[in-house]
C-alpha cells in the first residue's frame, strides 16, 4: 500500500521540480538580458531571424544514439526470453549501445566535416 501512494507523490513532485527549474531559467535568462541592456524584442529577432544556428549534426547524433539504445533494449529482451538473463542487463546494454553510438556519430561527423 505504501508503494502505491509513493508513485503520484513522485509524479507530482517532478512535475513542480520541472516547472521551477522553468522558472528559474526564465528568470536567469531575464536578468542577463538587463544586465546586457538587451530588450525582448532583441532577443525575438535572434530567435526569429535565424541568427542562432543549430548544428545540423545534432538530430543525426540524437537519431543513432536512440537508435543504439532502441537495439540494445530489442537485444536485452531477447537474451532475457531465451537465455533467462538478469534484468540488470538492460541498463548494461543501453549505456554500451549508446556508448557504440556515440563512438560511430564521431567518426561519421569527423567525416562529414572535413569533405
Amino acid at each position: 500500500m505504501g508503494e502505491a501512494v509513493l508513485i503520484p507523490i513522485t509524479f507530482f513532485l517532478l512535475i513542480g521540480g520541472i516547472w521551477g527549474f522553468t522558472l528559474l531559467t526564465r528568470h536567469k535568462e531575464r536578468m542577463t538580458m538587463i544586465e546586457k541592456g538587451l530588450k525582448s524584442e532583441d532577443m525575438k529577432a535572434l530567435y526569429e531571424k535565424g541568427t542562432l544556428r543549430i548544428n545540423p549534426l545534432s538530430s543525426l547524433k540524437w537519431g543513432m544514439i536512440l537508435a543504439f539504445v532502441g537495439v540494445a533494449g530489442l537485444i536485452g529482451m531477447y537474451l532475457r526470453t531465451v537465455f533467462y538473463v538478469e534484468e540488470g542487463i538492460y541498463p548494461a546494454l543501453m549505456c554500451l549501445f549508446g556508448g557504440f553510438g556515440l563512438i560511430a556519430f564521431y567518426f561519421l561527423a569527423s567525416k562529414k566535416l572535413q569533405s
